[in-house]
């Protein structure tokens, strides 16, 4: 080789080197926080699940693009899908999972059966939890990293109580309950506030959150004649029973949380004629604020169907994590929960501030009903 060529082949050398440096530097210079989100994406409950993954995905999509620095660095967030399966053994594991990988952050989990455990796991290791389980032993004790990011138990089942006596007019009322940590409590913060408001209790019976035939317990209360039947617990189990209930002759209403608030129990139940449904869930009517409205539009446009019943708590947990970011300019999970505690965030779903137990301070909750597989708001109380 001669000395020509081979200077020629080292300065080619050297111009592709400083090619290469130029483009690692900033991929080198970028920081990726990843995201760990938690909900059953398979099983019973998947509708629900992959409702909130793609609540989440719409809000990281747009952070994203926004281009958000920490520190003069770009941020590239990304989630970290896992699928609990709405088990609170496999929500353990999935926890500890995302503790291994070194994530500090988790949206989720959506079942508190799933959450009371799993939350244990994340707070031994200082990661930053945003969910929506409604159980109030979720916050109780409180725990310095953990945020309630939708209504409690005691909103939803003790409005859908006030709706009923108010609005419904009832006065007799069946409960049943999955057993769950979710369906149990709703159903007890509705029977507390059926009873403080003067309705009767007629029966009080469950389930589980696996069954499929509820004609034994349907066929029993329907002999007592209630003006309405509560079910604590969620669309898999709520549509198959509706179904039962019409076809045994069962016409009293079903009253349910927001585990039911779902077009999941429409299609579940097969029914064409009027399902005759109420159910509670937290925030605001969405079609009343600018807000609501465009997170609605772009859920459509992106997915090619209507959000269910948590996709805008799931993206606003995470523009409220990203908030807290930006605001502290740090990826501290404490210094981002001190943030969050004091400090409040404007979300599609309402308005996110805390009280010491870090539920929020207030949380607006609408009643729904269903116009064929519509679900449809019908009142915020």
């Amino acid at each position: 080789m001669t000395s020509s060529r081979r200077i020629l082949l080292n300065a080619l050398a050297l111009a592709l080197a400083g090619l290469g440096l130029a483009a690692a530097g900033p991929l080198h210079a970028q920081e990726r926080v990843r995201i760990g989100f938690m909900s059953p994406l398979t099983g019973p409950q998947a509708a629900s699940g992959i409702d909130n993954r793609d609540g989440a995905q719409l809000a990281i999509k747009a952070l994203n693009a926004r281009a958000i620095k920490v520190g003069g660095k770009p941020v590239q967030f990304e989630l970290d899908v896992q699928d609990d399966g709405a088990d609170p053994r496999q929500g353990v594991q999935v926890a500890q999972a995302l503790v291994d990988k070194g994530l500090k952050f988790v949206l989720g989990p959506y079942n508190s059966g799933v959450t009371l455990p799993a939350s244990r796991v994340f707070a031994d290791a200082g990661v930053l939890v945003l969910t929506v389980a409604s159980n109030p032993k979720v916050t109780q004790p409180a725990q310095a990293n953990l945020f309630r990011i939708g209504a409690t138990d005691n909103q939803l089942g003790a409005k859908m109580a006030t709706y009923a006596a108010q609005d419904l007019k009832v006065a007799t009322v069946a409960v049943i309950d999955d057993r769950t940590a979710y369906g149990q409590g709703v159903a007890q913060e509705f029977i507390a506030q059926a009873q403080k408001l003067g309705l009767k209790v007629v029966a009080k019976e469950f389930t589980s959150d696996k069954a499929t035939d509820f004609s034994a317990i349907l066929t029993g209360i329907r002999g007592l004649k209630p003006d309405a039947v509560f079910y604590g617990g969620y669309s898999a189990q709520a549509g198959p029973m509706l179904r039962q209930m019409r076809s045994l002759g069962l016409k009293a209403p079903l009253l349910g949380g927001d585990g039911i608030c779902s077009s999941e129990t429409a299609t579940l139940a097969q029914m064409s004629a009027d399902l005759n449904v109420y159910c509670t869930q937290g925030g605001a009517l969405m079609d009343r604020s600018d807000r609501g409205r465009a997170f609605v539009e772009r859920y459509r446009a992106e997915y090619k169907r209507d959000p269910l019943t948590y996709a805008a708590a799931f993206h606003d947990g995470a523009n409220l994590l990203a908030a807290a970011i930006e605001a502290t300019q740090s990826l501290d999970p404490k210094k981002l929960a001190e943030h969050i505690a004091k400090g409040s965030h404007a979300g599609v779903a309402g308005d996110y501030a805390y009280d010491s137990r870090h539920d929020l301070r207030s949380s607006a909750v609408t009643v729904f009903t269903f116009k064929g597989k519509d679900v449809v708001a019908l009142k915020s109380l």
